[in-house]
């Protein structure tokens, strides 16, 4: 497979996560805890996960394999704590931009761990995305939802998310992406059952209206981002926590679509530079990569 394609799929991923905010704003309108929407999210994930996984091959993997897979996933458990988190203080449009910070975070990272100094074009890419975002998301209006402990969830979701993408680059053990994943849902379900006890499989919410949230946030939010991430990130490499921005079009268009938001312009030109970010570092310096 060409690297386009590879990075369609890590871009597929960042789309996907970016339905996530909608579907617990909305689970949130209904009268359910962080505690409840990021634990069914978790459980639901790993068991569906792991039922597709039945039919997938498998190899035998030593212990230490099994650890690197578990210890991978658990970031994107912190994410989900996290993120959902500053969703209870915070608008979705500024919790997106918050956890959009993982872009600069990443490219920290891998000069401090590997040393890699970032390209001109990554650079280049990474500004016209963050000047984008901040119209994208409406920071600017005077009614925008403004709170320090939203905002420090936020930009510990961006912290742990920028981790996710640097380890699971990384972790390119060859095996089916699906039971990669799901062993990597299971690291994150159980930092966040350790995290947040799931009081949800007792008090019975899960069947009172949780149980669809859960399905749909771990759908979007771990099941599809971690097996299109599992396939794409080993192959992108660095380009990962660009192409992953992808996120913030689909929240700003989800809000519209289901939330009912109202977009203004400047909204959707912020979404449009975004588009022109992630697509400049995938362009040769004359022409378009060949289909």
């Amino acid at each position: 497979m060409e690297l386009w394609k590879y990075s369609i799929l890590v871009f597929l991923g960042g789309c996907s996560y970016g339905v996530v905010s909608t579907f617990v704003k909305l689970a949130y309108e209904d009268g359910f805890t962080v505690s409840d929407v990021t634990g069914s999210q978790y459980f639901c994930a790993a068991i569906i996960t792991w039922l597709v996984a039945i039919f997938v091959p498998k190899i035998k993997l030593s212990v230490k394999q099994c650890l690197i897979l578990l210890i991978s996933g658990m970031p994107m458990g912190l994410t989900g704590v996290f993120y959902n988190k500053s969703l209870g203080y915070i608008n979705a449009s500024f919790a997106v931009i918050l956890l959009l910070q993982y872009i600069w975070i990443n490219q920290g990272l891998q000069y401090i761990l590997v040393k890699k100094v970032p390209s001109i074009r990554n650079i280049i890419s990474i500004v016209v995305i963050l000047f984008g975002s901040f119209f994208a998301s409406d920071v600017f209006k005077s009614d925008i939802s403004f709170s320090w402990i939203g905002i420090g969830w936020g930009l510990l979701a961006a912290l742990s998310f920028a981790t996710f993408v640097y380890v699971s680059g990384r972790a390119s053990i060859p095996i089916h992406p699906i039971y990669k994943s799901a062993i990597m849902t299971s690291g994150a379900g159980l930092v966040v059952m350790i995290l947040m006890p799931p009081m949800f499989l007792f008090n019975g919410v899960l069947i009172n209206g949780l149980l669809k949230y859960g399905i749909l946030t771990g759908l979007f939010g771990s099941i599809f981002p971690l097996v299109l991430f599992s396939i794409g990130m080993p192959k992108v490499c660095s380009l990962g926590n660009i192409l992953c921005a992808s996120e913030l079009p689909m929240a700003v268009s989800m809000s519209t679509l289901v939330l009912g938001e109202t977009v203004n312009f400047s909204r959707w030109l912020g979404v449009i530079f975004i588009l022109i970010g992630i697509a400049y570092p995938n362009l040769e310096k004359n022409r378009l990569p060949s289909l």
